[in-house]
């Protein structure tokens, strides 16, 4: 008797440990898809856009994207999240050739309630700085505010991004900047870590002819939370296909995301 208690006592803390490892790695993948939560992490997101100009070149960009809060009260916290892009861009009048090096730096800083509603939201500045070479980077001086808001229900995370900057210094030869860059992201967490996710970037630049504004991708794909030891990982696919874009604009983008977390 004593060993079948023996059994069905480790049986059942074997049983909690895993539903208790199934609900944190639950817990880690939405707060992953939170742009203003309470979490440390490092994204490293790498985007490729393919068919660009006359010759079908393609564009990647590798974007580090370090998200670190800051507890500023019991009510109030400090989202910082910093866009350096690593760029490859070939020649688009050419078949070869083209330069690869550091883009333009992107900072925004989110003030978001620490203990938010069923509404989470962040709002704050975005700040361009003219880091990028002269073949890649604009060589503005660019800012202006950015908005997020999501819900939390359920499976879901649906939520919604967008800023707008200008450009207000840096290099007279350079064109101005006036740019709106709208996310929505739209994901349904299931069972073990594993999620469906879409989350297109639509992007407009204002200073751009009439016809030529406006790049309007739709997709999907798939991610998962892993764990190498102690540290989670949140690995994402997607792809997404331009219904709008100028007329030498890539016709479609694939993005591999792997993001570092660093629960408190």
């Amino acid at each position: 008797m004593n060993n079948i208690r023996l059994v069905i006592i480790s049986m059942t803390i074997l049983l909690t440990s895993i539903s208790l490892v199934a609900q944190d790695i639950e817990k880690l993948a939405k707060a992953s898809q939170n742009p203003v939560g309470d979490l440390i992490s490092i994204p490293f997101q790498n985007n490729t856009m393919f068919n660009i100009g006359p010759y079908d070149r393609s564009l990647n960009t590798l974007n580090i994207q370090p998200v670190y809060p800051i507890n500023l009260s019991e009510k109030w916290n400090i989202i910082t999240r910093t866009i350096i892009p690593v760029v490859s861009k070939p020649d688009f009048s050419m078949e070869t050739g083209g330069n690869t090096g550091l883009g333009d730096i992107n900072i925004t800083a989110f003030l978001s309630p620490s203990s938010p509603g069923k509404i989470i939201w962040g709002l704050g500045p975005a700040i361009l700085l003219p880091t990028g070479s002269k073949d890649i980077g604009g060589g503005k001086w660019a800012a202006g505010p950015s908005v997020v808001a999501l819900s939390m229900q359920g499976p879901w995370v649906v939520g919604v991004l967008v800023n707008n900057i200008w450009s207000f210094g840096g290099d007279s030869d350079r064109s101005d900047i006036n740019t709106m860059l709208l996310q929505y992201f739209i994901n349904y967490n299931m069972e073990n870590g594993w999620y469906i996710t879409s989350s297109p970037i639509i992007t407009s630049d204002w200073e751009a002819l009439d016809g030529q504004q406006w790049i309007v991708p739709f997709g999907a794909g798939v991610g998962k939370i892993v764990k190498i030891g102690k540290l989670p990982l949140n690995i994402n696919t997607q792809a997404f296909y331009n219904a709008v874009k100028p007329d030498i604009g890539p016709d479609w983008s694939f993005r591999f995301q792997l993001q570092l977390m660093f629960p408190k």
